[in-house]
C-alpha cells in the first residue's frame, strides 16, 4: 500500500486540534506552576513566567494553616458516600424500569426523568426549611441525602440508555438456567454494565466534587466545609493574599479530578456511546 496523502484540508485539522489542546492545557499547566512559585515572584515576574524552582512550602500552608486537608476529607467523605448510592440505585431502577414488567414501571422511569428539569435553585428554599426542620443542617447526612437526590436523575438517565442495548437473550437464558432476579442483577447485569457504571461514577464525581451551591445553603460549620466552599474563603492568617498557596489550595481540588479522568477517560467514552446504538 502506498503512503497515504496528506491533504491541506488534513493539516488544517490537526493544526485546530493542536491549538484546541493549547488552549485547555494551558490553564491547567499556568495553576500548576504557580502553585509552586514564592510571594515573590508573582510580583518581580510576569505571570506566565515559570517558576525559579519547586516551592513545595505552599501544599504544606494550603493544607495545615488553609484547612485544607480537613475540606479535602469533607468532600471525599460526603462525594464518597453519596457515589455508592448514586451508582446502585441508577444501576438497580434502570434495570427495573427497562429490562422488568412490572404496572407503572414507564409512570416511574419519567418521574425520574422529570427530576432532569428541575432547577436546582428553586429547591434550595424548600430542602433548606425541611433540613431545618428536622434538625439536619450542618450535618453530613444533609449534604449526602442531597448529592444523592440530585444526581439520581442524570444516572438513571444514563443507565437506561445503556440497559436498552443489552441482549435480552443473554437476559432469558440466565432465567431458563434458574437465575433468580437478584442474581441476575449482580452476577450478569453488573458485570456488562462496567462501562456504564464508571461513567455515572466519573460524571457525578466531578459535580459532587465541585458542588458550591448545596455546601454554602446547607453548611455553615467549619469543621463539615466542603473543599470549594473552603477554597472560597481561602485566606492566610495575617489577611494578606498568599498567592502561592491560593494557587496551591486551587490545585490540590484539581488534583483528583485529573486523575480519576486521565485513569478512567477511555472507559467514560465507551460507556457514553454504547447506549447510543442498540444490539
Amino acid at each position: 500500500m502506498g503512503k497515504k496523502t496528506i491533504t491541506p484540508v488534513d493539516v488544517i485539522k490537526k493544526i485546530i486540534i493542536i491549538m484546541v489542546v493549547i488552549v485547555d492545557a494551558y490553564p491547567i499547566f499556568w495553576l500548576f506552576t504557580c502553585a509552586f512559585k514564592k510571594s515573590s515572584e508573582f510580583v518581580t515576574k510576569p505571570s506566565f513566567a515559570l517558576p525559579d524552582g519547586f516551592y513545595l512550602k505552599n501544599f504544606v500552608e494550603a493544607w495545615t494553616r488553609g484547612n485544607m486537608g480537613l475540606y479535602f476529607k469533607n468532600s471525599l467523605i460526603y462525594t464518597a458516600l453519596a457515589l455508592v448510592f448514586i451508582v446502585i440505585l441508577s444501576m438497580t431502577i434502570g434495570f427495573a424500569v427497562t429490562q422488568m414488567e412490572w404496572k407503572m414501571k414507564n409512570f416511574f422511569a419519567d418521574f425520574f426523568l422529570l427530576g432532569l428539569m428541575v432547577p436546582v435553585a428553586t429547591a434550595l428554599l424548600p430542602l433548606f426549611q425541611i433540613y431545618n426542620n428536622t434538625g439536619l443542617t450542618n450535618t453530613r447526612l444533609c449534604l449526602v441525602l442531597t448529592y444523592i437526590a440530585f444526581g439520581l436523575s442524570l444516572s438513571i438517565f444514563l443507565v437506561t440508555g445503556y440497559m436498552r442495548s443489552l441482549p435480552r437473550e443473554i437476559l432469558e437464558a440466565s432465567v431458563i438456567d434458574g437465575c433468580g432476579i437478584y442474581s441476575m442483577m449482580w452476577h450478569i447485569v453488573f458485570p456488562l454494565m462496567k462501562n456504564a457504571a464508571v461513567t455515572v461514577l466519573v460524571l457525578q464525581f466531578f459535580y459532587k466534587w465541585n458542588d458550591l451551591l448545596f455546601s454554602m445553603t446547607f453548611i455553615s460549620d467549619s469543621k463539615l466545609k466542603t473543599i470549594q466552599t473552603g477554597l472560597l474563603y481561602f485566606e492566610n492568617e495575617f489577611g494578606t493574599k498568599d498567592w502561592g498557596a491560593i494557587f496551591a489550595s486551587i490545585a490540590i481540588s484539581v488534583f483528583p479530578m485529573l486523575i480519576i479522568y486521565m485513569i478512567l477517560n477511555k472507559t467514560v467514552i465507551e460507556g457514553m456511546t454504547s447506549g447510543a446504538v442498540k444490539g
